[in-house]
This record gives C-alpha cells, structure tokens and sequence, in this order.
C-alpha cells in the first residue's frame, strides 16, 4: 500500500468514521469472550473489537498507519455483532466497521481481475433481479440435466480453491425458469384477516431458496394475515455494506424503500437474519440525506422476522407436530445481535409435537459463514465451523435450524464435513415448520 493510499485512508477515517463512537469503547473488555476471532487467534488484542476499534482510532489519530495489517484485521472480522450486546457502552461497532471497510475500498486500488469481479458481482448481478434469476436458470439446468452429476464423477470440482467444490455440493436444488417467473404479488389469509404485511423476498432467498419463501408465506397466510409482495423490489444490500460498497447499499435501500413505502401494511416481513440487519438500519444507512431519513425511518420501524409475527398471532398454539426428533437451533447473528430476535424462534421450536428441543452450548456464537466469508477467509471460517461442530456433536441431533440462508449452508457444510450426512440434516425454520403443518409426506407430494 503505497503512501498516497494511506494518506486517502487517513483522511477517510477521519471524516468518515464517528470519533464520539470510537471514544466511546472503555477498554473494559467485556466484547473478548464473544468474539469469535479472538477465541480462535489464541486470544490476539488486534483480533478482538476492542483492539479493531484501537486500530482506527490509532488510524484516525495519525499514531498508526493504515498499511495492508490494519485491512487484514477489519477482514477478519466476521461482522456478526455478536460485542454489541455485551457492551456497557453501546458502542455501535458495527457502523464503524462498514464505515472503514467503505473508506478502503474506496482508496484502494484492486488488480483487475479483483476490480472485474467486484464489479460483476455488486453492480451487475446482486442489484439486477433478471441477472440473479437468469444466472439459476443456468444453475437449475445444471442440476437437472445431469451435467451436475457427471461433473461431481469427474472430480473436475477438486480443481477449486478453498471449500468451493464442497459448497457446490450442498447447493439446494434450484427451481425452474417457470416456478421463478410466476411469482405471486399477494396471497390472501386462510382464516379471518387480522393482519395486512409486507413481505420482502429478496434475492438469493427468491431464487435459491424460494422453497422457504414459500414456505414462510404459506405460514404466514394459515396465521391470518393477507399478504402483499411488491414486484419492485430487490436486494437489500447488506452484501454490499459489508463489504465496503456503501455507495450501492445505499441506492438499493433507496429503491427498497419506494417500494414499500406506499403500501398500507402493519410490518414488513422476512425470513433472513442477514438482511434483516440492514433493512432494520435502513435509517443509520441513510443518515446524512435529509430526503430519505425519515422515510427510511418509517420503513426500518416496520421490520420484523417471520417469527416474531407467527407468535404475535399465537401460531404456537397450533397442532404443530413432526415425526420423533432432537432439534438443536444455531442463532443467526444479526437475527439475534441486531434484530434481538432471540426467544420467538425457540417458542415456536418447543411448540412441535415430536421435536424434542435441546439447546446447543454457544448456540449465539457466528458459525463463520458471514456473507461470502467462508469464501475470502476460508481458513478462519473453516476453524469456527469446526469448533460449531463440536457443540453440535454434543447435542447429538437429528436436526440443526436455523433463520439464515448462509447460516444454513454453512451447518450443511458442517454436517458434510464431519461425515454427518446419513444422521443429520440442516433446515430453514419456515421449512421444518411447514412440515409441521401439512406433514412431511403430503409436502412431497405438493413439491413433486
């Protein structure tokens, strides 16, 4: 990192980052334990929120320089959140680590075939619906045809790096071009209306998983509420503000809102922690535009997860019932540590006839998938996996869940690596609950 970069970088951190927020940090200590880099670094300071916090203070200052070690240690960090409860002084961490990673990125200059990537991903796939579903068009017809199949014999897959050839193989199967076009923009309540929501699909959650899209509606219709579903949507961005392209964050928030502001809704719901995170800071996103704080205000009030809802409408008390089972359930982190969406999750789970819960030691701790982490930082992510599945393996279940999709393929990943396959099975919880419904034969039927 040549000097003009750094001092670009110096310069950012200073007008970007929140100097009252970085004072705020007591040094108390109090965010070590939770920290799951800083367990897995045999207790390294730098790897900790407070030493990161440290580290841009010293930055900010002119004590310290912002070279290659300081982007190395913001890397590290998962970004799970999971030092904000803890800390006596509410320091909001994660705005100012989004806030660094953005003025990097912004300084930086990537090698070109890094800068191509970047570009193709943030600007030209996330952020364009078409794109996203004519790219699963393409992966549907790779796992149908039986290319898939044939390229797994070949081990053509052993070819890539990290754990990519592992992912490939945990991949959900993918619905076809049909099933993704012809998606609906409202579904009315199968019993007497008490609640009119919003509901974001997303991205990666309407395509990849748009089986727990359905799922989740399905749920939501049999607890009463009509359901719109606004086509103008799109990604949420959370991908791109943590990844420092706060620019683009912050124009699909922007359109996000316009999309939903006009609709006379209760809430706005979803069914993935990661964006959730950032709809419900739609208004710390947008802070310093005065034309969109407070619309974004009103449009972050409304968010709430599939869970919370199915209990304010008491769809625990339902007969809920799946064949007999241990149950273990793996918090997503900004479901938890941001949304503070703790305790509706497992009210549901402990409503299941048949499912006996058992809670996971440490089961609030990030399992390492973070966003594409488990792709940029694949040792790290695959450390904390391995130590997420020596809890797992101490509950002894049948099934893990969990409210995340990256969270759900990295406990995939998990079951996979460990040799769990025939035993164990990872589940969205709108998935396991909507076999609790309609029970898991009639479900196979409908899907076939």
């Amino acid at each position: 990192m040549n000097h003009k970069v750094q001092q670009q970088i110096q310069k950012g951190f200073k007008e970007q980052l929140n100097y009252d927020e970085l004072m705020n940090c007591m040094r108390c200590g109090f965010c070590l334990p939770s920290c799951p880099t800083y367990g897995r670094t045999n207790q390294d300071e730098a790897a900790s929120p407070r030493g990161r916090i440290a580290l841009m203070k010293g930055v900010v200052d002119g004590i310290i320089e912002p070279d290659e070690s300081i982007e190395e240690q913001l890397n590290l960090c998962l970004g799970c959140r999971a030092c904000e409860p803890v800390c006596p002084s509410g320091v909001n961490y994660g705005h100012l680590l989004e806030d660094a990673r953005d003025v990097i990125q912004k300084s930086k200059k990537h090698k070109w075939p890094v800068k191509v990537l970047r570009h193709m991903v943030f600007h030209e796939l996330f952020p364009k619906k078409e794109r996203m579903k004519t790219v699963h068009y393409f992966l549907s017809f790779y796992q149908k045809s039986g290319i898939q199949k044939a390229v797994q014999k070949s081990k053509l897959l052993n070819i890539l790096p990290g754990n990519l050839s592992q992912m490939e193989k945990i991949i959900p199967n993918v619905p076809s071009k049909k099933e993704m076009e012809n998606r609906p923009t409202f579904l009315k309540s199968e019993q007497k209306t008490v609640r009119k929501v919003a509901f974001f699909s997303g991205c990666l959650m309407d395509t990849m998983f748009m089986e727990t899209n359905n799922a989740t509606m399905k749920l939501l219709q049999i607890a009463g509420c009509d359901i719109v579903i606004p086509e103008q949507q799109g990604c949420c961005g959370a991908l791109h503000a943590h990844s420092g392209e706060k620019a683009t964050a912050k124009e699909l928030a922007k359109r996000n809102i316009e999309a939903f502001e006009a609709l006379d809704v209760d809430d706005i719901i979803l069914n993935a922690g990661g964006c959730g995170a950032l709809l419900i800071e739609y208004d710390h996103l947008l802070k310093d535009e005065p034309d969109w704080k407070e619309r974004a205000k009103d449009f972050s009030n409304k968010i709430k997860d599939f869970t919370e809802v199915l209990v304010e409408q008491g769809f625990n008390e339902e007969q809920l019932a799946v064949d007999s089972q241990v149950v273990t359930y793996q918090d997503s982190c900004h479901l938890r540590n941001v949304m503070k969406t703790i305790h509706a999750p497992r009210i549901l789970l402990r409503s299941i006839e048949g499912a006996t819960f058992q809670e996971m030691k440490e089961s609030d701790q990030c399992c390492g998938s973070a966003g594409i982490y488990n792709i940029t930082e694949h040792k790290m992510s695959m450390e904390i996996l391995e130590y997420k599945m020596e809890r797992v393996k101490e509950v002894n279940p049948h099934t893990i869940v969990t409210t995340n999709p990256g969270c759900l393929l990295q406990m995939k990943l998990g079951i996979q690596r460990e040799g769990l396959e025939k035993n164990v099975r990872a589940v969205h919880l709108a998935d396991l609950l909507i076999e609790s419904v309609i029970g898991k034969t009639e479900r196979d039927i409908l899907h076939e």
